[in-house]
Order: structure tokens, then C-alpha cells, then sequence
């Protein structure tokens, strides 16, 4: 009596299965290059640096553990056969995390937050999570290639570091920088509007108009860039807060949306809506 809607349940699961198996099967890792021997890849997630040196392989954020392979065979063509040493996590989530542990990498380094939120989540693979953290700065020497890793004040997450490659005028921003797209605050693990607006502009303050510029989603930038992003952000918090001022309640401040200018911001995960309800729950102007 109750048999056809189970058979109806598996057959959708067994259709929708080779769905979910080839989600990367048509994903390329592409490089760019940066500077001698420093690339930018692409695939699916946060976009990864990777530094080739003589005696290392230095990755900056893993993607997902299905793409793992790829990565290597990215790797090892950038390299002339190189082994990947060094992995650097930018922050937790897992489109920079997910491939930590297929990666097998020598040995993973984050911040101390990013640490703790991966080990209270039993999902993760123990062989992913760091094996070394910092609090607030480490510098690496690399075979003559300096890297500095600085944390920054609760922004995007409470954990997130960006990586300065100072010689070659480099910087990668994780998930501090959506180029052209509104970005994700994640307020759930430690994420802050004004603080993620603060850390842009300290980032501003310290690159010239030559600095290349990862983001942690997008095309790769520039000052310029990173400031139209800046902008973006301290002119739509304006706004609703100019609404609020109004006496406005959030959905009337939703349904009013931002106005044409920011349409182009908009895209499939942080959808205007949701970015409205980003800045509405900003903190408020310390006195």
C-alpha cells in the first residue's frame, strides 16, 4: 500500500546521485601568473595562490577534497614535479578548507580561531586541520620567499588572515574581498559589517596602485578595485541606515531595496535581499 512512494523516493535519489558524483567533473584549475614563480588558481571555491620555490610548494586555501587531484596536477605542472609542502588557510569555510586533508599536504597553517572552529566540528577530517597556528602574525622564509600572514579583527569570520607576498607586491584577501559581488558576513562564526568595512580600508592604507589583488571570489583586482568594493559597502550601509533613521521597519527597508546603482552587486548566494539583512544587523556606532 505504501510501496510506490518509496520507490518514488529512491528513484530520485538514484537520479539525482550521478548529479551530485560529477559536480566537479567539468571543474578546471586554471593559473595565472603573478610574479616569478607566484600564480593565482582557480576552480570551484576560493580562489588559491600558489608560491613555487626551490626546495616548496606553498599553497594558500585547498577548495574541496574532490578536486584534489586537479590541484596537484596543477601543482606539479607549475613546479616540475614538486610536492605540495606548505597549505595556508585563510579561514574556515569550507570551499577554502574542504581539501585540506586529500591534499596531504607537509603541513597546514591557520589562525588559532580557525583551529578551534574546525576541531568542534566532527565532520572535518582530523588529518585536515592545522598543524600549526598563530594569533596575531607569523612570517614564513621560504628559499629566499617571505610571506607574512596577518590576522585581522573579526570581519568576514573571526579567523580570517591575508597574505602578503611583499616582495612581489601581492596580496591575497580570502574572503575580506568579493570582487564586484556583495560579500558574505558570516555572523554566525564571528563576522562583523563595520569590521569587515575597517579591514578593507587598513588593507587600502598599506598597498599602492601596482598591488595585484586576490579576493577570495572574483577576478583578480587592484587598489582601485578593492576601493569600488570599499565604497560599495560604506554607501549601501548608508543607506539603510538613512532607512532606519526613517523609522522604517526591515521589511519595509528590504522591499525598498538599495536603488539601480548596486543591482550589479547582486548575485546568486548574497542576493540583494540578503545583503540588506547583512547590514541591518551591523553593529551600532560605538558613542
Amino acid at each position: 500500500m505504501h510501496r510506490f512512494p518509496y520507490l518514488a523516493l529512491l528513484l530520485i535519489f538514484f537520479v539525482s546521485l550521478p548529479a551530485t558524483a560529477n559536480r566537479f567533473a567539468d571543474v578546471q584549475i586554471n593559473a595565472t601568473p603573478l610574479a616569478d614563480n607566484l600564480y593565482m588558481l582557480t576552480g570551484s571555491g576560493g580562489n588559491m595562490a600558489a608560491l613555487v620555490t626551490d626546495d616548496d610548494v606553498i599553497l594558500i586555501d585547498a577548495q574541496y577534497a574532490e578536486l584534489a587531484d586537479k590541484i596537484h596536477a596543477k601543482l606539479a605542472e607549475l613546479s616540475n614535479g614538486k610536492a605540495l609542502g606548505t597549505l595556508i588557510n585563510t579561514h574556515m569555510h569550507g570551499d577554502h578548507v574542504n581539501g585540506n586533508s586529500a591534499l596531504k599536504p607537509g603541513r597546514i597553517i591557520a589562525h588559532t580561531n580557525v583551529f578551534k572552529r574546525l576541531s568542534a566540528d566532527a565532520s572535518f577530517p582530523r588529518s585536515g586541520l592545522p598543524t600549526e597556528t598563530f594569533v596575531s602574525e607569523l612570517r614564513l622564509n621560504l628559499d629566499g620567499e617571505s610571506i607574512r600572514l596577518e590576522y585581522l579583527p573579526p570581519s568576514h569570520t573571526d579567523g580570517d588572515i591575508i597574505v602578503w607576498f611583499e616582495e612581489k607586491n601581492v596580496v591575497h584577501m580570502g574572503d575580506m574581498l568579493f570582487e564586484g559581488r556583495f560579500p558574505f558576513i558570516d555572523l554566525s562564526k564571528g563576522g562583523s559589517v563595520r569590521g569587515y568595512i575597517a579591514n578593507v580600508a587598513y588593507v587600502i592604507a598599506n598597498i599602492d596602485d601596482n598591488t595585484k589583488v586576490i579576493p577570495g571570489h572574483g577576478a583578480l583586482t587592484d587598489k582601485a578595485g578593492l576601493q569600488r568594493f570599499h565604497q560599495m559597502m560604506i554607501k549601501t550601509l548608508a543607506l539603510v541606515e538613512q532607512q532606519q533613521a526613517k523609522g522604517l521597519s526591515n521589511e519595509q527597508i528590504v522591499a525598498a531595496g538599495l536603488g539601480e546603482e548596486w543591482q550589479a552587486w547582486h548575485w546568486s548566494f548574497i542576493t540583494e535581499q540578503r545583503w540588506i539583512n547583512t547590514l541591518l544587523q551591523a553593529e551600532p556606532l560605538s558613542r
